[in-house]
């Protein structure tokens, strides 16, 4: 067998050896899953509430700068209760977005002291920051779900349309988190660069304002951000009760499975260096 083939029959296989080393490890993410949830609650003061308090201060503040602002722009829903759904919907889609994405970007720079000091499988990182930064968005959900029972404005089992597009979330943020996360420890501005993107990038996704009140030639600009047409899904199965147009998120899609592909293919090249670099 020629070394290229050697090398084509190695590649293929590797998919295959990772999953197996992410099994095998599978009681260490649990592990580091729960020491996290127990360090973001149990060891303050408010514990749980705390994960309310965040986001509940932000709707709060929102609310009340736009809801009389915003609320003629919602067609069809003139109740007032309405914009903070539309607001609740899309803030928290996003505040999970930004988060994952945050603490993938730096993933392996903010653990090098454990990278090079314990021997495991280095994708285990993200895999541990996928299930806290979900069971944190879990957690606020069920309170946000609560609230629309209690006001009568439960979506009913449309509400099961979430699931497929919080996994194109999942996949888009994942591919571009690591993509980035294992060029920054090369480049450790990567990570600082994010967090400014991410501050333009909320402004450019229609979560406090909606779409229909800019002009064409921007609203037709934000149809590129891949994070729109997630968000709108999230608005249109809370805020309307019915299922997103599934078509609009065949882009987040691909491009997240373009990521994923390209991410995955950096961390294969560079995986051997990182320890080195860190």
């Amino acid at each position: 067998m020629s070394a290229r083939n050697q090398s084509d029959v190695l590649m293929s296989s590797l998919p295959v050896v990772m999953l197996r080393e992410l099994w095998a490890y599978r009681g260490f993410v649990l592990a580091s899953v729960h020491r996290e949830l127990r360090a973001r609650y149990m060891g303050s003061q408010f514990g749980l509430a705390w994960a309310v308090i965040h986001p509940f201060a932000l709707i709060l503040l929102y609310t009340l700068v736009f809801s009389n602002l915003m609320r003629p722009t919602l067609a069809g829903h003139d109740q007032p209760i309405a914009y903070s759904i539309y607001l609740c919907a899309g803030l928290l889609t996003w505040t999970f977005f930004s988060e994952l994405l945050g603490r993938s970007v730096g993933i392996f720079v903010n653990n090098a002291n454990l990278l090079k000091k314990v021997s495991f499988p280095k994708l285990t990182l993200p895999l541990i920051s996928i299930f806290s930064s979900l069971l944190h968005y879990c957690i606020i959900m069920a309170l946000f779900l609560t609230f629309l029972m209690l006001i009568a404005k439960f979506p009913g089992w449309v509400t099961l349309a979430a699931l497929p597009v919080i996994i194109i979330l999942v996949a888009f943020t994942i591919g571009l988190g690591i993509l980035a996360g294992t060029i920054n420890v090369f480049y450790r501005d990567i990570e600082q660069f994010t967090v400014l993107i991410l501050q333009f990038w909320f402004w450019f996704t229609p979560i406090v304002y909606v779409r229909a009140i800019l002009p064409e030639w921007l609203s037709d600009l934000l149809g590129w951000n891949p994070v729109l047409p997630i968000v709108a899904a999230m608005q249109a199965i809370f805020l309307d009760h019915r299922a997103p147009e599934w078509s609009t998120l065949l882009y987040p899609a691909t491009l997240a499975m373009l990521l994923l592909g390209l991410g995955f293919l950096v961390y294969l090249r560079l995986a051997g260096e990182i320890v080195d670099e860190l």
